[in-house]
């Protein structure tokens, strides 16, 4: 019995050591409202934002998807083999830049996707 206990705060400091890392690994969740408010403040940042694809269009793995998360909508252009399809849940991380012409198209502040997770519509 005193073995388990002595096992109970190691286990809880370790829990905590690995969500403290794993917080301070991931870019914090901003709103699309936040960027489109100041982009210069986030221009060439990291920046993470969950929300639904409103509008996508893509070929050969390359492509722009507009994301819509309650307080805006912002275009996010990715190369990292293709769009997820409308009505999507996605989280999207990447780098914010601004003046953007991508595909003929000319867009305001996008976001550059460096990384996405999205879940299926239902």
């Amino acid at each position: 019995m005193k073995r388990s206990k002595g096992l109970l705060p190691v286990a809880l400091a370790l829990a905590v050591v690995f969500s403290t890392l794993l917080m301070v690994g991931c870019p914090q969740g901003t709103t699309i409202a936040d960027i489109q408010r100041d982009p210069g403040r986030f221009r060439d940042k990291e920046v993470s934002i969950r929300g639904r694809v409103v509008t996508s269009f893509g070929a050969v793995g390359e492509g722009a998807y507009e994301v819509d998360d309650g307080t805006g909508r912002i275009w996010v252009l990715t190369d990292r083999g293709g769009v997820p399809g409308q009505n999507s849940r996605v989280t999207v991380s990447g780098r914010v830049s601004t003046g953007i012409t991508f595909g003929g198209r000319s867009f305001g502040t996008v976001i550059r996707e460096t990384n996405r997770h999205t879940e299926s519509s239902r």
